[in-house]
């Protein structure tokens, strides 16, 4: 299963997500990666950007929005606990 947290630099509420998730992951031993939506679409994925970025943070899990705006820790917790 993967998690990816989308981000903006700057962004409060992503710092916020980006703590919760380090901490939960940590707890279940599950990796996640982050991606900055501005920089992705410099990159070429502007898609991603156009998709997301008017509600971040965003949690990805295998590719699906899974929360945004903040971390649904107890949801999250059962779908990495049942799919892990």
């Amino acid at each position: 299963m993967t998690v990816e947290l989308l981000t903006r630099e700057g962004c409060q509420m992503c710092a916020t997500a980006r703590r919760d998730l380090t901490r939960i992951c940590g707890e279940l031993g599950v990796e996640f990666t982050e991606v900055d939506v501005d920089r992705a679409a410099a990159d070429g994925r502007p898609e991603i950007r156009a998709e997301f970025g008017d509600r971040l943070p965003v949690v990805l899990l295998d590719g699906d929005e899974h929360s945004y705006w903040e971390v649904d820790e107890p949801r999250l917790r059962a779908d990495l606990t049942r799919q892990g």
